[in-house]
């Protein structure tokens, strides 16, 4: 990578960089989703899109890891949570308990985006299980994932999904 064209930027600039680059992720993830759906079907793109979030995340947690010195259990999850980049494009709501951590989605974009053009709710729960469990496992192999309520689920309007992280035993299911 070429990353001098970065080191000529003020901080002001740069953080309007990163914010398109956010951008042009999310608009590259929709895309990438319809296209695979026009050309296939509904079903087929959400197995592939499983496929890449789930190794995407592992990936993104494995990088944090290294990169910011993420640390283990629920707080570890939480802080490197906090550099994914959907955590920024998506705007989680994240609480933090003694025993668990809770993220709600109270605005999916690429859900909105899809309602916007008259399409249905895609079925994101499995792909969001995998992201989540593949990612939280980089950073501590007890972190348990649960799913609350996801598309395909009912969910309330002013929610899509809603997530719950606790810590078993390590080596448990």
């Amino acid at each position: 990578m070429d990353l001098k064209l970065l080191d000529r930027m003020g901080p002001g600039e740069l953080r309007s960089y990163v914010e398109f680059l956010l951008w042009h992720y999310r608009v590259i993830d929709g895309f990438w989703f319809l296209f695979v759906q026009e050309r296939f079907d509904q079903a087929t793109a959400e197995g592939i899109n499983e496929r890449v979030w789930h190794k995407a995340a592992e990936l993104a947690a494995r990088d944090f890891v290294k990169r910011f010195g993420v640390g283990k259990g629920l707080p570890g999850f939480v802080q490197a949570l906090r550099y994914f980049p959907w955590t920024l494009i998506i705007g989680y709501d994240i609480e933090e308990r003694d025993d668990e951590v809770i993220i709600t989605v109270p605005r999916c974009a690429p859900q909105v985006a899809r309602q916007a053009r008259g399409l249905p709710e895609f079925a994101c729960k499995e792909m969001h299980r995998g992201e989540f469990a593949n990612f939280a496992r980089v950073i501590d192999e007890a972190i348990r994932v649960e799913c609350l309520y996801a598309p395909p689920d009912p969910h309330p309007p002013e929610h899509f999904c809603k997530w719950r992280f606790t810590l078993g035993r390590r080596g448990s299911p």
